[in-house]
């Protein structure tokens, strides 16, 4: 039992007459006893808590920035109807600071052996999954003296799942892939290396494309068209280690990867390849394996969801073997992890051959646009010493971009905006010279 305010304000205001006219025991006793009174008949009167049922629906899952809607249902078994004040308790990071008062708190009333519905909006600012706490309920009598207060524990879950921020770069490059899949009309139509089909021959056409014996059979001359292949093995390798903890600007290293690896596993899908999802630091974090079409990228939206950095260094061998476990045959490697000179060094370059050897490996790194604007600092002593540092800094990345250049490597390194577009644009153009 818990008393309100309204209980102690007409206590207090029932002592001012006690102490001007009556100031004893029996003037107590004059006021205080038909307040008790009128609190136990209120405690008597009010809905049991413990007796009501409570149910969740809505929303299960939601992308990072959306609003995901959870309704609760509430039901009044008892003779007695409920006049509440109920708290549904999620943490922070599923409500905004601000509006958390506003979101998390009803005021219901439920007739006696009816149900009511109340709703929860969240606007989570984390990925993963949300779980709520508990659900507190203070149940009052008809006069609001007094109230019974009791929790219930009512399970949900509500999926936070990546914003992929750079679809909106998706329209884009379908219409340079179609391109490459010689559907519009260009000087050049079906650039790749499978056989396609023959049509007649135009100005500008590579001779070297001409198909001698269907010419012979024509009146016209013939070329062959050619395609992108289909059907091809791309893995997704997302580092979780400790470097893609590390913030740019206000998204995590990690976030800003996965946004590129969906945009890529969204054209690879369209481009009738299959695409694997493979996280790891120094144990699976998260394995994608066997979806096609459709299903892709869900199942990749689904899995990445989940996944936090790990503050550990990546084991790079541990990685490697398990890659190639994953892809055992030859496969398009796109490895997101950092280029910071020490871990590349001394983990990635060591074991960088076993994955050479077998497959097309890109490997693609979140760059730091504040160190470029640190770079063109000028004007005061620090200014200087902060270009220097960052030119230090952009110096060294190149250097390990070259080292992993030399071993057959394609490097991205781009900015969180640029990263998607450009991990694409070199998807394609892979795909257009036959080398995936």
């Amino acid at each position: 039992m818990a008393l309100t305010g309204r209980t102690a304000l007409l206590a207090a205001l029932g002592s001012l007459p006690v102490g001007l006219w009556a100031p004893d025991w029996t003037g107590l006793l004059a006021v205080n006893a038909p307040l008790a009174l009128a609190c136990a008949c209120d405690y008597a009167l009010a809905a049991p808590v413990r007796r009501l049922r409570l149910t969740r629906s809505g929303d299960t899952s939601v992308r990072l920035g959306e609003t995901a809607d959870v309704t609760l249902t509430l039901t009044n078994p008892s003779r007695r109807p409920l006049r509440a004040a109920l708290r549904d308790a999620w943490p922070p990071s599923s409500l905004p600071t601000a509006t958390d008062t506003i979101t998390s708190r009803h005021d219901v009333a439920v007739p006696a052996g009816e149900r009511r519905r109340v709703t929860t909006r969240l606007t989570p600012t984390r990925r993963g999954d949300h779980h709520p706490d508990r659900v507190t309920i203070r149940s009052y009598g008809p006069l609001r003296l007094v109230s019974r207060q009791g929790t219930h524990q009512v399970p949900w879950t509500v999926r936070v799942l990546p914003p992929f921020s750079s679809r909106k770069h998706l329209p884009s490059k379908l219409a340079r892939l179609r391109e490459l899949d010689g559907r519009t009309s260009l000087l050049t139509r079906g650039e790749g290396t499978e056989f396609d089909s023959l049509r007649e021959y135009v100005p500008g056409d590579d001779t070297r494309s001409i198909d001698w014996r269907a010419t012979a059979r024509h009146s016209t001359v013939a070329v062959r068209t050619w395609r992108p292949e289909r059907d091809r093995h791309l893995l997704l390798v997302l580092d979780t280690g400790r470097t893609s903890a590390g913030r740019v600007g206000d998204t995590p290293r990690l976030d800003a990867a996965m946004d590129a690896a969906l945009l890529l596993a969204a054209l690879a899908a369209r481009a009738g390849d299959r695409v694997d999802l493979l996280a790891y630091d120094r144990r699976v974090r998260a394995l994608v394996q066997g979806r096609t079409g459709r299903d892709t990228l869900p199942s990749l939206v689904d899995a990445m969801a989940a996944l936090e950095p790990e503050l550990i260094e990546t084991d790079a061998h541990g990685l490697t073997t398990t890659a190639l476990r994953t892809a055992p045959r030859s496969s398009l490697v796109v490895l997101l992890t950092s280029l910071d000179a020490a871990p590349v060094e001394e983990g990635l370059l060591p074991v960088l051959p076993h994955l050479t050897r077998r497959h097309t490996v890109v490997v693609a790194s979140v760059a730091d646009p504040h160190i470029a604007r640190m770079a063109t600092s000028r004007g005061t002593p620090d200014a200087v010493y902060e270009a220097a540092s960052a030119a230090q800094t952009q110096t060294e990345r190149l250097r390990t971009a070259d080292q992993l250049r030399r071993h057959g490597v394609t490097v991205v390194d781009a900015t969180p905006d640029a990263l998607p577009p450009a991990l694409a644009d070199t998807y394609l153009s892979l795909k257009s010279t036959g080398r995936l």
